[in-house]
């Protein structure tokens, strides 16, 4: 994700200060990787030298003064930019699991083996991922549910593959030869 078009959508809702972006950041998106204060500030001093926030207000604080940080003209088109811009699709074409799988198969060893502990591994974490829904936000459900439809494309993978093994073995040893 792109932290500096997140701060700056965060700014686009109302001048905050870089404490803060931090703490509605980490509210709303960063459940599993929270955002570190030297990055919010490196972040919102590049912002600032490309003109794209400005300081709002500078206030007194118990420690250094405190600056508020608002959005500019060119930030809100740069963030508008941002937003119209479709993410590229991730496609896969390199993945870890079909490299084990294929390596497996030429050396021997059990591909099923391989795909059911990666399916076992995929289940256990959507089990964990359905039981932090209850209770949570909406936003919070949105994004595990993401990660769950994610999940079971994975799982038709994996069991798409498991049906193909024989074939897949055979072409993979006339790929060696």
């Amino acid at each position: 994700m792109a932290t500096g078009e997140v701060l700056l959508g965060l700014l686009a809702e109302r001048a905050r200060h870089g404490y803060d972006l931090k703490r509605v950041y980490d509210e709303r998106f960063g459940a599993e990787r929270p955002l570190r204060f030297g990055q919010v500030y490196a972040t919102l001093a590049r912002l600032f030298r490309d003109g794209l926030v400005n300081v709002d207000a500078v206030e007194p604080g118990e420690g250094p003064e405190r600056k508020r940080y608002g959005i500019t003209p060119a930030g809100v088109t740069g963030f508008e930019h941002w937003l119209a811009t479709p993410e590229a699709p991730e496609t896969y074409l390199s993945s870890a699991l079909f490299t084990k799988v294929v390596l497996a198969l030429v050396n021997g060893r059990s591909a099923a083996k391989v795909l059911d502990a990666q399916r076992g591994a995929h289940l256990e974490t959507m089990r964990a991922l359905t039981k932090r829904k209850d209770g949570a936000a909406l936003g919070q459900v949105v994004l595990i549910d993401f990660a769950l439809a994610h999940l079971e494309a994975d799982l038709g993978w994996i069991e798409l593959t498991g049906a193909r093994l024989d074939a897949l073995a055979e072409e993979a040893q006339r790929c060696d030869r």
